[in-house]
């Protein structure tokens, strides 16, 4: 596992995980309606849902630090950090 244990792995991993999972889960819970319907509301949806997709990121870097894997935690938290940012300006 030494050698995937890179900092910008972690960093790719964790900036995509989060696109793809929301994309997932607006497919799953049928919401892409409610996001056209919501247009003139859609920052308050927008930064939940930007909230939501960050939780694998939160998830893969409890399982990285139990597993040993310093860097690569620290480059998903790192991914992670964009979306949290994003989601706190759009909700302002």
């Amino acid at each position: 596992m030494d050698r995937f244990d890179r900092y910008w792995i972690g960093i790719v991993i964790g900036l995509i995980l989060p696109a793809a999972f929301a994309l997932i889960y607006i497919d799953v819970m049928n919401l892409w309606y409610t996001l056209e319907a919501l247009q003139y509301h859609a920052g308050s949806v927008f930064s939940k849902l930007l909230m939501v997709s960050v939780f694998p990121d939160l998830a893969l870097v409890f399982v990285f630090y139990t597993t040993d894997t310093w860097r690569l935690a620290k480059g998903v938290l790192a991914g992670a950090l964009p979306y949290l940012l994003a989601s706190l300006i759009v909700s302002m």
